[in-house]
C-alpha cells in the first residue's frame, strides 16, 4: 500500500485531545504493553476501562501482578472477558461513555501461530473488528491500535520504512496484523474514524512477556541452564526498551489523525548476540549457549525507519540497550528472586 493511500487528510474529522479525565478503552490492560499504557493514563488522571481475558499463553500470576497494580487507582475499571465475544466488547461500549480506544489486546507470538493458528483468528481478526465496528456504531471517532514489525516479513531494504510493501508475511501473526490496518483504513475511509495503527519493533523492559528471549535468557542463565541462540547469534534486532513505546503511544492517542501508520522502534538494531552479552554483564554470570539455526517464521533482521514517527508524532526514543536491560534485571531481581 502506497504512502498516498494511507493518508487521506480531506474532510478530517474532529479529534478529541488526548486530556486529563478522558475515558480510554485500554483492551489487552493486563498484557505488557497494554498494562504500561493504562497506568500512564491513570496517572496523568484519565479513566481506563480495561478488557482483558487473562488467558494462559504465559503465567497469569504476572498478568494478575500487572492488574493488581492498576486496580490500585479509582478510576480504573475492569472487564474480564474476550475480544471475540460481542455481546460483551458491545455491553463495554453501552456501559460507558469512551472517548478513544487505544486496542492493544491481540494473540501474540509468531512460533505460536505454527501450531495454533485458531488463536489469531479469533483474536487478531474476529476480536480487533468486534472492537472497531462496536466503536464506530457507539460514535468513538479515535482508534489507535497496535501492529508489528513483523509485517515487514523478510523485507530485505533497511530500516523498515512505512511506505515500503508489506504484503509478503512470513508467519500467520503477520497476516493478522496487516489485515488490522487494511480493516482500519476500510473504518477510515467509509465511517471517517481517526485510525492510527503502530508497528512495534521487539518491546522489551519490566513486567514483560516471558515468552519472549530476553526474558527466558534471563531465567536460564540465572538457573544455569542452556539458552537455544538461534541463527547463531546473527539476527537482529530494533530492541525497543517499552517506556519508549509507552511515549509513542501517548502521542498518538493525543494526536489521533485521520489514517497513519507508524513506526515505534529505537532505530537501532542490535546482533542477538551482543543482546545475550548484554544481558550476561547485568546479571555478572555467562550464559551456557547452544547455537542453532533460524526458526520457521522468524525474520534475520528488524530495522525501524522512525523519521516519519519523529515529524508527525514528535517521537524519540532515549532508552538505550544498556540501560533498558539494567532496568529490566533489576525489576526480575525484585520480581522473582
Amino acid at each position: 500500500m502506497t504512502d498516498s493511500i494511507y493518508r487521506n487528510h480531506m474532510n478530517e474529522p474532529k479529534s478529541q485531545n488526548l486530556k486529563p479525565k478522558s475515558c480510554i478503552l485500554v483492551t489487552g490492560s493486563a498484557g505488557f504493553i497494554g498494562f504500561h499504557v493504562a497506568k500512564r493514563l491513570l496517572e496523568e488522571g484519565n479513566t481506563v476501562i480495561g478488557l482483558d481475558n487473562f488467558n494462559d499463553y504465559y503465567d497469569i500470576t504476572l498478568k494478575n501482578t500487572r492488574n493488581e497494580i492498576l486496580e490500585q487507582f479509582s478510576s480504573f475499571h475492569l472487564y474480564r472477558g474476550d475480544l471475540a465475544d460481542l455481546p460483551l466488547v458491545e455491553k463495554i461500549f453501552a456501559d460507558n461513555k469512551i472517548d478513544k480506544v487505544c486496542h492493544l489486546g491481540a494473540q501474540a507470538g509468531v512460533r505460536y501461530s505454527l501450531t495454533n493458528p485458531h488463536a489469531y483468528i479469533q483474536s487478531n481478526l474476529v476480536g480487533f473488528t468486534n472492537v472497531i465496528d462496536s466503536a464506530k456504531r457507539a460514535g468513538v471517532l479515535d482508534f489507535i491500535y497496535a501492529s508489528s514489525s513483523s509485517v515487514y516479513g523478510d523485507n530485505e531494504k533497511t530500516p523498515f520504512s512505512v511506505t515500503d510493501s508489506v504484503d509478503h508475511p512470513v508467519s500467520l501473526y503477520a497476516a493478522t496484523k496487516k489485515a488490522n490496518e487494511l480493516i482500519a483504513y476500510t473504518y477510515h475511509h467509509l465511517y471517517g474514524m481517526n485510525c492510527t495503527g503502530l508497528r512495534f519493533f521487539t518491546v522489551y523492559g519490566p513486567y514483560g512477556r516471558p515468552d519472549m528471549a530476553y526474558f527466558s535468557f534471563t531465567r536460564d542463565i540465572l538457573e544455569g541452564k542452556t539458552i537455544k541462540v538461534f541463527n547463531h547469534g546473527k539476527m537482529q534486532r530494533d530492541f525497543t526498551y517499552v517506556d519508549d513505546i509507552v511515549d509513542g503511544i501517548m502521542k498518538a492517542l493525543d494526536k489521533s489523525y485521520p489514517y497513519e501508520i507508524f513506526n515505534l522502534g529505537n532505530n537501532k538494531p542490535v546482533k542477538l548476540g551482543h543482546f545475550i552479552e548484554v544481558i550476561e554483564k547485568a546479571l555478572g554470570k555467562e550464559a551456557i549457549k547452544e547455537y542453532l539455526p533460524m526458526q520457521p517464521g522468524d525474520v534475520l533482521a528488524t530495522y525501524a525507519d522512525i523519521d516519519h514517527s519523529r515529524k508527525m508524532l514528535g517521537y524519540e526514543p532515549k532508552t538505550s540497550i544498556e540501560e533498558g536491560i539494567t532496568n529490566f534485571i533489576k525489576w526480575y531481581r525484585e520480581y522473582y528472586v
